[in-house]
């Protein structure tokens, strides 16, 4: 049985959320926030599937900020739903960045149709991995393309996970997705943090992601993932496991070796020196530079060099 799809309801109107949390509650997740800034941590961490938006004070704040959101390439793909005025007119939707509306007078009547249409569309609309919410492939190559038909300079940074296989081995996989679900929300998270406006994070599938930011803050960044995932890491293991610093599992020989706790390489690739004109030629380098952080021991940041 799937997990219960997540919406998250911004508004200070105790009868509003009441309404919605007695209508929607009945199948999906509703979590309630008094304002759109207060709610913006949890949208980054946990990408819920709907965000119902109590818009009848019309304040230009929020309005500037929620724009700012369906323009985020992460979050872009969030289905909003406004709650309007009865006499709203409905003439300004550039000024409005929302893909559904109703009026607070339909609320009742029409808030389950509208939240399950709104994660319909959503799911129609836009590829993302199932597992972590980050847009997959097509949206990672549409991301990089679109970047580079328009000239900007850019980071390509790609992650991969050492010594994964043994972990899924050793503990299942439904404890390797939890170690993946954790890598995919640490990297958004300090991504975003770094870099609010501009970036963008995917998954690539398994234990693979990437990031695009600006090539001043991408390394650092880098270093900051490898540093916090360092610290996090060792709790996904048994006491026993982390103490000894390594687990015991067969490799593709059937033999039983010892592997180290899950480390972090990155390769990043940028279009400084070197210019691109085709998404497959720049993730390329990024894998090819991965690749070589992967020789080291530990968890490990590259940056291609070459001119």
């Amino acid at each position: 049985m799937s997990d219960p799809k997540t919406v998250v309801v911004v508004s200070r109107d105790p009868v509003l959320t009441g309404i919605v949390s007695h209508f929607v509650g009945q199948f999906c997740r509703v979590i309630e926030f008094p304002s759109l800034p207060s709610s913006l941590d949890f949208i980054y961490s946990m990408s819920p599937d709907v965000l119902l938006i109590d818009m009848i004070s019309d304040d230009p704040a929020t309005v500037a900020m929620l724009n700012d959101l369906k323009n985020d390439p992460v979050l872009g793909h969030l289905s909003v739903l406004a709650v309007l005025d009865d006499d709203f007119s409905g003439s300004h939707w550039d000024y409005l960045l929302v893909d559904d509306y109703i009026k607070r007078s339909l609320l009742e009547a029409e808030i389950q149709s509208r939240v399950e249409l709104c994660i319909q569309r959503a799911e129609r609309m836009i590829e993302v991995n199932p597992l972590t919410g980050l847009p997959g492939n097509i949206q990672i190559i549409k991301q990089i393309q679109r970047r580079l038909d328009a000239g900007d300079q850019f980071a390509l940074a790609y992650a991969d996970l050492d010594h994964f296989k043994p972990y899924n081995d050793r503990y299942g996989f439904s404890r390797g997705d939890e170690v993946l679900k954790m890598l995919g929300r640490l990297i958004r998270n300090t991504v975003k943090e770094r870099q609010y406006h501009g970036s963008f994070v995917g998954h690539v599938g398994g234990d693979d992601f990437v990031f695009i930011m600006d090539c001043d803050v991408v390394e650092e960044t880098s270093c900051s993932i490898v540093e916090y995932f360092d610290a996090i890491i060792p709790t996904f293991y048994d006491m026993d496991d982390r103490t000894r610093g390594h687990i015991e599992s067969v490799d593709r020989e059937e033999k039983k070796r010892e592997y180290p706790i899950i480390s972090l390489s990155i390769g990043i690739a940028h279009n400084m020196k070197k210019q691109f004109t085709h998404y497959g030629a720049m993730a390329e380098i990024a894998s090819e530079v991965k690749k070589f952080a992967k020789t080291v021991s530990g968890s490990c940041v590259k940056m291609d060099l070459r001119q």
